[in-house]
This record gives C-alpha cells, sequence and structure tokens, in this order.
C-alpha cells in the first residue's frame, strides 16, 4: 500500500485579471478577462497529486466566509482528503493576480484563514502525519508552523519537500530538516543573496545549489522556467534538466506542479533525474492552461505528453 503525500499548507480564492502584459508600478492597464480559481500553493500541490493518481490529504484552513466551503469542495473533487481542512473565523486566503500574453505574472497574497494555522493544528494532525511517504509544505502558512513540520518531519524521519515561497531568509534549523528545498529563479536570488538583476543559468544554478546544500537540505532543486531546472543530491549528481517546448498562457501554478510531480514519482521510485524530468512535463502542462488548479494535469495526460516529447 503506497504511504500518502500529506500537503501541509495555503488554500486561496485566486482571482486572475488577465492583460496584454502585467503593470508596471503606478501604471493603470484596461484588463481582458477576469477570472476565478480555487488556488493556494499548498491546494495547488495537493490538487496536482490528487490529479495525477497518488493519495494525498491535506492539513490547512479556510475561512468562515462563502469561499471556504467552495474551497474545501473543490479539493475533495480532486481526490485529496480534507478531513484534517479546518476552519477559522474571518475570510479564506486569496490571492490577486495579473497575467500578461507571455504568461508572466504578478501575484498579491493576503493569507486570511492561512495565517491562522497553527504548530498546535500541526500537532493536532500527528496521527496523519505520521503516516506520511512524504510532506509538502511552502511559506504561505505562519514560519512557526513550518519549523514544526520540519521539527516533526525530522523526529519521524519523514522526507519534507520545501517550496521557499514566497521568497524569505530561512533559519538554518529549518533548512537542516529538509529532505528537499526546490527554490525557482527570484528565490534562489534571496536565499543566496545575489543581486536581484542577475540572471540564473545553469552555471549561477550550480553554484547556488552547492551553497544551499552546505546550509543542511540534503537535496536541492532549482525550477529555472523556459531553462529547465538543477538538480543537485546529497549523492553527488548536479545536472541540468531540460525544459519541454511549450507556449504557455498562465505560469502561476507551474512551481507547484512541478513540486507535485516530483514528489509522485520519486515515491513511486523513480530516480531523481528521472523524477525531475517527470515533474517538468508535469509542470510543463500546467502552463499551456488556465488558472491554478484547472491547469493540472492527470496522469494519463503526462504519460502522453512524455510519449510525444
Amino acid at each position: 500500500m503506497r504511504k500518502p503525500i500529506v500537503v501541509v499548507g495555503s488554500i486561496n480564492l485566486d482571482l486572475v485579471a488577465a492583460a496584454e502584459r502585467v503593470p508596471l508600478p503606478g501604471e493603470t492597464l484596461t484588463g481582458r478577462t477576469f477570472s476565478t480559481f480555487h488556488g493556494g500553493k499548498g491546494a495547488n500541490q495537493a490538487v496536482a497529486v490528487g490529479r495525477l493518481g497518488y493519495p494525498v490529504s491535506m492539513v490547512g484552513k479556510v475561512g468562515d466566509d462563502s469561499f471556504g466551503p467552495e474551497l474545501k469542495t473543490a479539493l475533495r473533487k480532486a481526490g485529496v482528503d480534507v478531513r484534517a481542512v479546518g476552519t477559522a473565523k474571518g475570510s479564506s486566503g486569496v490571492a490577486l493576480i495579473n497575467i500578461g500574453d507571455d504568461g508572466q505574472n504578478n501575484i498579491v497574497v493576503i493569507p486570511g484563514a492561512n495565517g491562522r494555522l497553527l504548530p498546535k493544528d500541526i500537532m493536532r494532525s500527528s496521527a496523519l502525519l505520521r503516516k506520511a511517504g512524504m510532506l509538502l509544505t511552502q511559506l504561505e502558512i505562519p514560519l512557526i508552523t513550518v519549523e514544526t513540520i520540519a521539527v516533526f518531519a525530522h523526529k519521524n524521519k519523514i522526507p519534507l519537500m520545501l517550496d521557499p515561497a514566497p521568497a524569505r531568509e530561512l533559519p538554518m534549523g529549518l533548512l537542516k530538516c529538509l529532505t528537499w528545498i526546490t527554490p525557482n529563479e527570484s528565490e534562489t536570488r534571496i536565499l543566496c543573496g545575489l543581486n536581484s538583476n542577475e540572471p540564473v543559468t545553469p552555471g549561477t544554478a550550480e553554484r547556488c545549489a552547492d551553497l544551499l546544500l552546505a546550509r543542511g537540505p540534503k537535496n536541492v532543486v532549482i525550477k529555472m522556467g523556459s531553462q529547465g531546472a538543477f538538480l543537485a543530491t546529497a549523492a553527488g549528481t548536479r545536472e541540468m534538466i531540460p525544459p519541454f517546448a511549450v507556449k504557455a498562457v498562465d505560469s502561476t501554478a507551474a512551481g507547484d506542479a512541478f513540486n507535485a510531480g516530483f514528489a509522485v514519482s520519486l515515491l513511486s521510485g523513480a530516480a531523481p533525474v528521472q523524477a525531475a524530468r517527470y515533474a517538468s512535463a508535469v509542470a510543463a502542462i500546467s502552463v499551456t492552461r488556465m488558472g491554478a488548479q484547472p491547469s493540472m494535469p492527470s496522469a494519463r495526460d503526462v504519460n502522453r505528453f512524455l510519449k510525444s516529447h
């Protein structure tokens, strides 16, 4: 019997405005369309795992507003066990997303109920967490809660994958508990102290991965969008995983799709290089579709995509 993936993280409603391009600071643009999607990095990853046909549970919180039941229903429909999703007073998490024609985006996240997911909630879900084959978490919940998850995972010898988004500096104690850390380019710049305008090239990625490994995580994947992904493992692997050429329409959930695909593939027995290729395919399919959770492919979609590429 497969041990489930347990995702601990954010659950949001995404409010998405599409325009010719992402507006500059202080600029007003006339948009083309407006849509609402179920999102949140935690919920996106849980839905992506569920769509890939792997057992998954979610630990999180929604508000007692009208969005809360809708967000839980969306998770349930994707095959996610939501028994550990609680309800907090006040608003659910909300993300305001601007998307340009080139698929680029900028995002403002209002935590809402996600900010009320506390260490006591983690301990309340300890029985569920102990059964996990892998734990996935992100930084859209309080850092103290992420640290609690990390200590729990380390103590119980459960692999933990951190998507360090939104980007911020991280304490050494947390880094040392991570089996995988998976920053994108902007997060890599912040974690490694690079200039905000410095491009993350394959060479830069290797240096940054080595720097991150020296701080404690066992393994690193740097997600580099159209450049691919750089994989660095404790076993000595240093490899650039090439991208798949697709026409991007919405990159909002690409990183979440990657993490979900990577976790599913690893727990299904793939070596890290093969798992990263599978994850890249999941992410590539997701950017060709609008919305966060609606963009997540099925296992059949991914297998068909890999056969054609």
